[in-house]
């Protein structure tokens, strides 16, 4: 048995895999991580093989993460993988590869080993990524954008008369400043992954992940697929 460990700019997700299987836990908000959580939560797991992790969250967080894996299972083999030139039959198309965030190195390697066919790869976290690759398994670089949540509050702090409101709204035109917000910053996204589609010289199949997938897949003009734990699957591949 092994131990994988998605930590993100938001959550911490992380599932257990026998026989190549990902069985996955309850994630944590990064805020209300500590000791006591993350004992509470893996207490009950047998020693694990190894621990594969992802981090592009705070360096504090991943010394607490290791700190408390070694407590639990002293001997246990932690491996933090990193992004690298090639790996799996992908390609990295950065010039510095090890700056490609390993969170979206993890969803290149995971969308060619499952699908094996040139995709456009959209995590809806935090931050919203867009990347592309081709039928060779060559990475073709990506976009960076901020995320709804991040969008949203952004609005907020640079304005001195709006205020950040979690509520759902209906998609369209607004009556209303929170819904103008809502289906603003919605359409910002929804627009930047067409924009991207629509320039691509061939058919590629579209999969988004992340905590927005969902609700941004429902309002694309294009089908996608939902793939909740590319990272995951990722660094299943990595081990």
């Amino acid at each position: 048995m092994n131990l994988l460990i998605d930590m993100g700019n938001s959550r911490l997700k992380w599932a257990i895999t026998t026989g190549g299987q990902i069985m996955a836990g309850l994630p944590l908000v990064n805020a209300m991580i500590n000791r006591n959580e993350l004992i509470g939560l893996w207490k009950g797991i047998y020693h694990p093989r190894r621990i594969a992790i992802s981090c592009v969250s705070a360096n504090q967080l991943l010394e607490l993460v290791q700190s408390v894996a070694r407590e639990l299972w002293l001997d246990v083999d932690i491996i933090l993988v990193k992004s690298q030139a090639q790996m799996f039959g992908v390609i990295n198309a950065y010039q510095q590869p090890e700056k490609l965030g390993v969170d979206r190195w993890l969803s290149l390697v995971s969308v060619w080993q499952k699908y094996q066919s040139p995709a456009c790869i959209v995590d809806c976290g935090t931050a919203i990524t867009v990347d592309l690759i081709d039928a060779d398994g060559r990475h073709q670089g990506g976009l960076i954008s901020p995320g709804l949540t991040l969008m949203r509050k952004s609005l907020v702090q640079g304005t001195e008369a709006l205020s950040f409101s979690e509520s759902n709204h209906a998609f369209g035109l607004a009556d209303n400043t929170e819904a103008a917000i809502y289906s603003g910053t919605l359409a910002a996204s929804i627009g930047l992954i067409e924009y991207v589609l629509a320039k691509q010289p061939g058919k590629a199949q579209l999969i988004l992940t992340g905590g927005d997938a969902c609700l941004i897949a429902g309002q694309l003009n294009a089908e996608a697929i939902v793939d909740p734990n590319l990272v995951l699957q990722g660094l299943l591949c990595a081990l």
